[in-house]
């Protein structure tokens, strides 16, 4: 028999496409997106996120906006990807720990009840592990298979990708770059001193720019003075360039990964980050002499939704 005989009929040009829906649930926002198989956003939304009403709520939220996008778009629901902030335990689909910006979620089975609710396989994934997933699906390192993610916001977040997988570590915890010490001796918002973090989160940069000058100001108001010439401004954010490069030192060091990148709020102010972060590595090289590769996020505010919608469809995928 030849192989035109055994190959499968073309489907119909008005057969419904196949989508997955990608929900990234946060402290204030929920934001939901729809997208092809092949990663390609269609459509998305945003709605306030009722964390303090309990896990059941939270769902009903993120699965009523689900269901608005469909309403507006021309296909089949096939899988649902959530990331969350916090400890998660993927395997139940739980999240474990949270701040103090829920009340209810943690413990809460997120994703039998999306299963529940809209009748598809759905994942869960923490945050910054999701964030990478869609940066290395579809965005600023596409096709990498050893990376580095860090998220420079109200914390330092990090996960690791090896060898293609995300990198979760016996206890769930690889990649937490943002809380590794030798950062000098602040004490860090865990409790400990000399994290990552007490340089480069945007309560950080608020907090040294306050110790350097009595004045309270935003992450993003420090950034606008740095740019305006403010030298205790610019020394802040040389200060997290630094740390920056001293993490990703040490993570090529022990693993030789060489790719690295980077999202979040505070790397909006990527032009002050950037040259500092690079005569840094610059002047001390990993003992490879390997190039570091250090790429600025592309994907935006997507890449949450996009990473945990690509999650499900490696679940699909088997």
């Amino acid at each position: 028999m030849s192989r035109t005989d055994t190959a499968a009929p073309a489907l119909p040009t008005d057969a419904p496409r196949r989508l997955l829906a990608g929900i990234d649930v946060g402290g204030t926002n929920t934001k939901v997106l729809l997208c092809t198989e092949d990663l390609v956003v269609l459509d998305r939304t945003d709605v306030p996120t009722p964390a303090h009403d309990g896990g059941a709520a939270i769902v009903r939220a993120a699965v009523a906006a689900v269901g608005a996008l469909l309403t507006r778009q021309h296909g089949t629901l096939i899988g649902v990807g959530v990331g969350a902030a916090g400890v998660v335990d993927a395997a139940s689909g739980t999240v474990l720990v949270t701040g103090d910006s829920f009340t209810g979620w943690a413990g809460f089975g997120v994703t039998a009840a999306i299963e529940a609710a809209l009748g598809v396989p759905a994942t869960l994934d923490n945050d910054v592990n999701a964030f990478l997933r869609g940066e290395v699906s579809a965005g600023a390192v596409a096709g990498e298979r050893d990376v580095l993610g860090m998220t420079l916001g109200t914390g330092v977040g990090g996960a690791l990708i090896l060898a293609g997988e995300l990198y979760d570590g016996p206890g769930g915890a690889a990649g937490e770059i943002g809380h590794v010490p030798g950062f000098g001796d602040a004490r860090c918002t865990c409790g400990q001193r000399g994290h990552l973090e007490t340089l480069a989160s945007a309560r950080s940069i608020s907090a040294r720019y306050a110790e350097r000058t009595g004045w309270a100001r935003h992450a993003h108001e420090v950034a606008a003075a740095a740019e305006a010439g403010d030298a205790d401004a610019r020394a802040v954010f040389d200060a997290a360039g630094w740390g920056l490069a001293r993490a990703i030192l040490l993570t090529a060091g022990i693993l030789d990964v060489r790719t690295v990148v980077i999202g979040g709020g505070v790397s909006a102010a990527w032009a002050l980050l950037e040259p500092p972060m690079r005569r840094a590595l610059e002047a001390e090289p990993p003992v490879s002499g390997a190039v570091v590769r250090v790429e600025r996020a592309r994907l935006g505010s997507d890449a949450v939704a996009l990473g945990a919608a690509s999650r499900a469809r490696a679940l699909l995928a088997g």
